[in-house]
């Protein structure tokens, strides 16, 4: 009989579906609904799910799971060198372009490197390289930032309170701000355009595509490109040659959403170093531990929830069996980041991982991705991150939400960013 791969059973599916995709579609894959936030952290789903996860491995041991649900067919990645091989073989035996990922991203940016298949994907990641180097090697480009970040953030300090809904409105105008320029600051109706269609997007090819509301999302970022001084990226994006093919509007727009991640994960890393004194010092005074702040707060709670990939062609697995090309696979991040049988920080809040390279070795670990298919962005994000929090750091705050943020017990999985407040005030530990 010819070798094959584990096969997921009736009831494992069932498991898989109700506590791995279930919480996903419920908090939204595109876009973050808030009550939907609240209902799966209160409910901790992203344990539930790596419990199942866990448990597949030890029934089955650390090769990955064939599942087929609804006429498809995936593999669900249990150990960490699978997830190296398919994240190093992105490009040759494994797409980005995943046919679920395009169902939901065509929504509102159907033409994005993320989703392109074929050879054009090449093209147009060679100008995303080059539009965004452009952008990092510029001094004017960091300076606007600054001034961008300096001038929002700077009524958030004047206030005794913060709110989730506060901090983000002000992280969406330093968006707007370093994507299209200081020009569309108060566009509010770019961002609400949008966030209709990531909306669309949560519910994939169920939606219809509302084609008028991207074309106007689209005409509205041209214009930003087309201004006699263009700034932000829309500056590089004008200076870097393009082809028809490439369609640089469509590039932007998934700039403009990848963004959107960076306050979650900011967020919560103020609510971490709100619990932790000791470190909330150290982290004003040294900004590469800030950044590793950052990324240990989307270590522990990533905002993309499964690195998918679709084979593109037969490949060769352990074993001697055949993965067939079109098929789906499947990294669940909050189980890789959290896995306490690899990782014996799993649980807790140690930036230290990210400066003497223990989670960087780790592929697994996957805030911006790796291998060919990294985030280009992760410059960027990390920059805006860093100035965002130095700027709020300089005040105290102390949490007064019932958040399990601080340092006396394990971490939950899940985490609600959207009702995490925040008062200015004496030095205080709380969590």
């Amino acid at each position: 009989m010819a070798p094959g791969p584990t096969r997921a059973g009736l009831t494992d599916v069932v498991r898989l579906f109700a506590i791995g995709v279930l919480p996903t579609l419920v908090q939204g894959a595109c876009l973050r609904r808030s009550l939907g936030v609240r209902l799966t952290a209160a409910l901790d789903t992203h344990a539930w799910g790596c419990r199942i996860l866990d448990d597949l491995r030890e029934r089955h041991g650390p090769g990955p799971v064939l599942v087929t649900a609804f006429g498809r067919t995936g593999l669900v990645l249990l150990s960490a060198e699978d997830v190296r091989r398919v994240l190093s073989e992105t490009g040759v035996s494994f797409t980005t372009a995943n046919r679920e990922k395009i169902a939901a991203l065509s929504h509102f940016e159907p033409d994005a490197v993320l989703i392109t298949p074929g050879a054009a994907k090449a093209e147009r990641r060679r100008f995303n390289e080059a539009a965004i180097d452009r952008c990092v090697a510029g001094p004017w480009f960091h300076e606007a930032c600054r001034a961008a970040v300096e001038e929002e953030v700077r009524p958030l300090l004047a206030e005794g309170t913060l709110t989730w809904k506060r901090f983000r409105a002000a992280y969406q105008r330093i968006v707007r701000r370093i994507v299209f320029g200081d020009a569309a600051r108060d566009d509010e109706r770019i961002t609400a355009l949008r966030d209709e269609l990531r909306s669309d997007g949560n519910w994939f090819m169920l939606h219809r595509k509302r084609h008028r509301l991207r074309t106007e999302l689209f005409v509205r970022c041209r214009r930003y490109i087309d201004l006699p001084e263009p700034g932000g990226l829309a500056r590089a994006v004008r200076a870097t040659p393009a082809t028809a093919e490439i369609k640089p509007v469509a590039q932007m727009q998934h700039w403009f959403f990848a963004f959107d991640a960076a306050p979650i994960s900011d967020y919560l890393t103020l609510g971490l170093l709100a619990c932790r004194p000791e470190q909330w010092a150290r982290a004003r005074a040294d900004r590469a531990y800030l950044r590793a702040c950052v990324l240990e707060a989307q270590r522990l709670w990533p905002t993309t929830l499964a690195l998918v990939r679709d084979s593109t062609a037969e490949t060769q697995w352990p074993g001697g069996w055949t993965l067939p090309a079109g098929a789906a696979v499947i990294a669940c991040t909050p189980f890789f980041h959290r896995d306490v049988r690899r990782l014996p920080y799993a649980d807790r809040f140690e930036p230290e991982v990210w400066l003497d390279g223990r989670a960087e070795a780790e592929w697994s670990i996957a805030p911006f991705s790796h291998g060919p298919a990294r985030c280009l962005g992760k410059e960027i994000v990390l920059s805006t991150s860093a100035m965002l929090l130095t700027e709020l750091l300089g005040r105290d705050w102390r949490t007064i939400s019932s958040h399990r943020l601080g340092p006396g017990r394990p971490l939950p999985r899940t985490a609600d960013h959207t009702s995490l407040r925040f008062m200015a005030g004496d030095r205080a530990v709380h969590g």
